[in-house]
């Protein structure tokens, strides 16, 4: 579309999610372990420099999605006193003015008052029990605890339950303004959602896969590395600039060369010349001498 819209500022949030469901899909997973391909945070920052390129694909249904929000936030809120005709269980909970209902109030009430009352039962019904072991009445009032204590655990999993689910929706839903049209408003999330949808399977997904499969020549290069100031030398060894090793060498098997270890030189001592000492036995020749 040559007149498609533009990505509003106020959308582009739900871009970026869309985009990292999209990079989260098992063939985009698979492509990015592929040698040589792009990495899943280059492939993002790729997608959104180019969001607006990428949504031309779900144009239509943005275009429907842009139309309804306008209309919404330009229609006037209806007569308050005007009920409507068939209003669902939920709405029959809420209260009148808005704040919480009948149905967030029990969600919260019914467990503690359950495990208040099965905390009792069962603590009464132990002490039946302890005077009379055969107590009938101890019986009873020991499976009223339990099933007080069994009811407040199911009436803990519905309120949790339904948190959840009013987290979902909340976030699925396009915030309305405060006393619009409930058809208005539901019609705007379905048309937030066809977009999302759309913007995923049509826009995103063959995005993220002709990236991948592009050209390695074709991608935009890296930024160029911070050259080296002028007079500094680069030694292959690791050394720092201007930096030289000392001229140590080890001494040859003849003699120590010089500084530079070029040429040997003699050492300059010998073997010192020993002789015995000058003693000579005395001449004896026999006890005639003597």
């Amino acid at each position: 579309m040559n007149n498609a819209p533009h990505l509003l500022a106020e959308d582009r949030p739900d871009f970026e999610r869309i985009l990292d469901e999209a990079l989260r899909d098992g063939t985009i997973l698979t492509a990015l372990r592929a040698p040589g391909a792009l990495t899943g945070g280059e492939l993002r920052i790729q997608a959104l420099r180019a969001a607006d390129g990428v949504a031309t694909a779900a144009a239509t249904e943005y275009d429907h999605y842009l139309r309804l929000r306008e209309n919404l936030r330009s229609t006037p809120p209806p007569d308050p006193d005007h009920e409507p005709t068939a209003p669902g269980l939920l709405s029959q909970l809420r209260s009148a003015d808005g704040g919480a209902g009948l149905f967030p109030v029990l969600t919260v009430l019914t467990p503690i008052l359950a495990w208040a009352a099965a905390l009792v039962l069962l603590l009464v019904g132990y002490v039946l029990r302890a005077a009379d072991a055969g107590s009938t009445l101890a019986r009873s009032v020991l499976t009223a605890g339990w099933l007080a204590l069994a009811a407040g655990v199911a009436a803990m999993v519905v309120g949790i339950v339904g948190l959840v689910l009013t987290a979902l929706r909340d976030g699925s839903t396009v915030p309305a303004p405060a006393g619009a049209d409930p058809e208005l408003a539901a019609e705007l999330a379905d048309a937030r959602r066809e977009w999302q949808h759309a913007l995923r399977d049509r826009a995103l997904l063959p995005y993220l896969h002709a990236a991948l499969r592009a050209d390695p020549a074709a991608r935009p290069a890296p930024p160029p590395s911070v050259p080296a100031q002028a007079g500094e030398r680069h030694r292959p060894d690791g050394g720092g600039p201007g930096y030289t090793g000392p001229g140590f060498s080890s001494p040859g098997a003849e003699g120590l060369t010089d500084p530079e270890g070029r040429e040997p030189r003699t050492a300059g001592f010998s073997t010192p010349d020993f002789t015995g000492p000058g003693y000579t036995p005395p001449a004896f020749t026999g006890p005639d001498d003597v």
